[in-house]
């Protein structure tokens, strides 16, 4: 399937869900947010949503610093 990841266009298994895209990508799901098709989703829901073909997903990580 074809998904618009960050802005670019990119080939995922499909079936994929939220958690598995974030392992292969080596993303702590603590970390990040994600929004899906302009929703953000909660991180409970990262395991039970899977990826469907022309999703647009855009993830956001939190760096620590100071």
């Amino acid at each position: 399937m074809r998904v618009r990841l960050n802005g670019e266009e990119r080939a995922l298994p499909a079936g994929l869900t939220v958690t598995a895209l974030l392992e292969s990508l080596g993303l702590n799901a603590a970390l990040v947010v994600v929004e899906l098709n302009r929703e953000i989703l909660g991180r409970g829901a990262y395991g039970r949503v899977e990826l469907r073909d022309g999703d647009a997903i855009e993830l956001v990580h939190f760096v620590g610093g100071g």
